[in-house]
């Protein structure tokens, strides 16, 4: 018989989550979970209209801000690349490299080739072809300037279901580089790391993906490998999303910037395919077919944590993740960009497979991390999910024309 916390998670199924998983995670929600979640079934495929070809498409490098981070709706694809600086590297080299990249960033998202580079085709339709500059606790190091690193970003804190493996977390130079064709991003991700070379080596690398373009229509949220709607509560587009995502106070050359934590989180999706769609849903607290509540309305509503079924029960378990996760004032507002990854089968068949979870915002201290305390204090999704990657990086504001990423931190 299979014994310990680790066999526990995988045999749990939906009798064990109504009767009793939520509750040991939870405290006290077994009459919760005796809730009847909604049952609808699956909306119906939507037909795609036919378009004309959206390869030439092509986000602006220069701006206030970098782009990568807001863009709507995110690419169907994504790599995060994680640099370590050799070291002996000083503020003259990483300028260089800043300096350099920029300018390769700047051409591949306008589909072209970079300086020394001879290969239009690969890059003629970059499909939304962004590039993102992270800065880890090393970078300011390097500069001579390490009281300039948020302390958020340095020293992310623990927490108690983190399973972390050091080859997919840290850096000190992140690249995030997003598209809606693999080819041009992944070409850009080759030009990128090759002229970094000299100056930077790879520590890690992570890919994942989301929807094909067009396969739904515009506006819909994403599923992830759960099949659940995953972002339904980003701040709206507008003043909200602004006062999430742009620091608005801190040092000149961080102001119009922003911050990023990356999660990688294992999913164990052979158990997960094994509960019923009643226990998915009450885990979550939203419906799989339209991501509404289970306590009723649209997709955009909140969970009514007070609501109660027929025989005055709660409708949704204290510990649904829904509840959990929602932001308790603005200050925990924060954008989430995820992404699936599908690294293919372990050698016994086990997927090896999550979501790569990008959160931006203002200040990590006050957003990613109360609500990260949060879930790993009671969470039911805890029982099928781990994180196993975590890295924090400080994201300069975007340049002007003639200008690097980083400039003003560098130059000022």
């Amino acid at each position: 018989m299979p014994a310990g916390p680790a066999a526990s998670r995988r045999v749990l199924g939906r009798r064990g989550l109504l009767l009793g998983g939520a509750a040991a995670l939870g405290g006290g929600a077994v009459g919760a979970l005796g809730a009847t979640a909604s049952a609808e079934p699956p909306p119906a495929p939507v037909a795609a209209a036919p378009q004309g070809p959206v390869g030439a498409d092509a986000v602006p490098f220069h701006g206030r801000h970098q782009s990568g981070i807001t863009t709507a709706p995110v690419q169907a694809h994504a790599a995060f690349v994680a640099l370590d600086l050799r070291p002996g590297s000083g503020a003259d080299d990483v300028a260089r490299l800043l300096r350099l990249l920029s300018d390769d960033a700047a051409r591949l998202t306008a589909g072209r080739s970079p300086l020394g580079a001879d290969d239009p085709e690969l890059v003629a339709l970059p499909s939304r072809l962004t590039v993102t500059f992270g800065f880890g606790p090393g970078l300011f190091d390097a500069i001579g300037r390490p009281e300039q690193c948020p302390a958020v970003v340095r020293a992310l804190p623990a927490f108690a279901t983190d399973r972390i493996d050091p080859r997919w977390s840290g850096g000190d130079l992140l690249l995030q580089v997003c598209s809606d064709d693999r080819l041009p991003l992944s070409y850009a991700v080759r030009r990128l790391v090759r002229d970094a070379r000299g100056v930077a080596t790879v520590r890690w690398t992570q890919r994942g993906f989301g929807p094909a373009r067009g396969s739904e229509p515009a506006g819909t949220t994403p599923r992830n490998l759960f099949g659940q709607r995953d972002g339904s509560k980003n701040p709206e587009v507008g003043g909200a999303l602004d006062d999430a995502v742009w620091v608005r106070d801190g040092p000149d050359w961080f102001v119009d910037g922003s911050m990023l934590v990356l999660r990688r989180i294992r999913m164990d999706l052979d158990v997960w395919d094994d509960l019923g769609r009643e226990a998915r849903e009450l885990s979550v607290g939203r419906s799989v077919g339209s991501g509404a509540p289970v306590t009723g309305g649209t997709e955009f509503d909140e969970v009514d944590p007070t609501a109660v079924d027929g025989d005055g029960f709660a409708a949704v378990p204290p510990a649904a993740h829904a509840l959990r996760a929602k932001a308790r004032g603005p200050a925990e507002r924060m954008l989430r960009r995820g992404f699936s990854y599908d690294d293919g089968p372990t050698a016994d068949g086990a997927p090896e497979a999550g979501l790569l979870f990008a959160a931006y915002q203002a200040d990590a201290a006050t957003a990613f991390v109360p609500v990260q305390a949060r879930l790993a204090e009671s969470d039911v999704l805890n029982l099928w999910v781990t994180h196993t990657g975590s890295a924090a990086f400080a994201v300069p504001p975007g340049c002007a024309p003639g200008e690097y990423v980083g400039g003003r931190l560098l130059e000022g």
